[in-house]
């Protein structure tokens, strides 16, 4: 793997440790909170917190209108589309599956890479690519490989493999910002310009979820906490740290560290919604850790 600083690491693991978190909050509040309205309440309350902060950015004449177009492609596939197709993943499959299937995100990193940015994978990382591949095919099929030519696949796992391949192309965005000059850019203003255009994604999506009377939540103490938490900690707090990570390791190195959202999700699924792993995690896991190290010896060609 390239040089990582601490700080790099650091950032990256906190944020895989607090959208693990928001996998467990979001199964938790299933039949609490309908999907899109909490993805739309998560990002209503981040932006209303971080708007002290960054409301500079949306003044006439700031950078943010010169990028305008890169910008409602950021927050709709970062905010908007990304949370949404999540929740609705969590209401069909287990928060453990869910974060596996995400650890398949170093594949699309390497073909979107090839094909967008001609960033050309090695033969390593090709390899450890398909061992990785290997491991998201073992959740798929609940641990029984002969199931798969005539398994019958739960919407949720499709749902987050969607979200997964969009997020990949958010995090090339993010590394490859072209001629904008984002990272010049106050930390604060260049999250709230994506969190407020990625709520107004959501908000779109959640006037579908209302039409068409699907759409529900019921407050209390209990919904509420889990609600302000991914509010601040995988939103405000995640997105931060990966947008340092992604900007200090580089957008395939940082996929992999996503890979950690498994070990973790596993760990707190145990602790706290009483759903504790299966053998077949295991050797998901384990196939899924073996392609990134594989992967990682490799370098790409540009």
């Amino acid at each position: 793997m390239p040089q990582l600083t601490v700080s790099t690491v650091f950032y990256l693991l906190l944020a895989t440790f607090l959208w693990a978190g928001n996998a467990i909050a979001g199964r938790a509040l299933v039949g609490s909170v309908s999907p899109v309205t909490l993805s739309a309440v998560r990002w209503g309350l981040a932006a209303l917190m971080l708007l002290p902060l960054g409301w500079r950015i949306f003044r006439p004449g700031s950078a943010l209108w010169l990028n305008k177009k890169r910008f409602l492609w950021l927050g709709l596939l970062g905010v908007g589309s990304y949370n949404v197709l999540l929740y609705l993943a969590l209401q069909t499959s287990t928060a453990i599956n869910v974060t596996l299937i995400g650890a398949s995100m170093p594949i699309w990193m390497l073909f979107i890479g090839a094909v967008c940015y001609q960033v050309k994978p090695s033969l390593l990382q090709l390899i450890g690519a398909i061992v990785s591949l290997l491991g998201v095919a073992v959740v798929l099929s609940r641990g029984e490989p002969t199931s798969l030519l005539s398994m019958e696949l739960v919407m949720g796992d499709l749902f987050i493999m969607l979200a997964t391949i969009l997020w990949a192309f958010y995090s090339w965005m993010i590394g490859r910002p072209g001629k904008s000059s984002e990272r010049q850019w106050p930390w604060a203003e260049f999250l709230m310009a994506q969190v407020m255009i990625g709520f107004l994604w959501t908000l779109l999506f959640d006037g579908v979820e209302i039409a068409s009377g699907h759409a529900f939540i019921d407050l209390n103490y209990w919904t509420g906490s889990l609600i302000l938490f991914v509010a601040i900690g995988p939103s405000l707090v995640a997105y931060r740290c990966w947008g340092l990570g992604v900007n200090g390791a580089g957008p395939t190195v940082a996929a992999f560290f996503a890979n950690f959202i498994p070990l973790f999700t596993a760990l707190l699924s145990a602790a706290i919604l009483g759903d504790p792993p299966q053998l077949f995690h295991g050797l998901a896991f384990a196939l899924i850790l073996v392609g990134i190290l594989v992967s990682s010896t490799g370098r790409s060609k540009h």
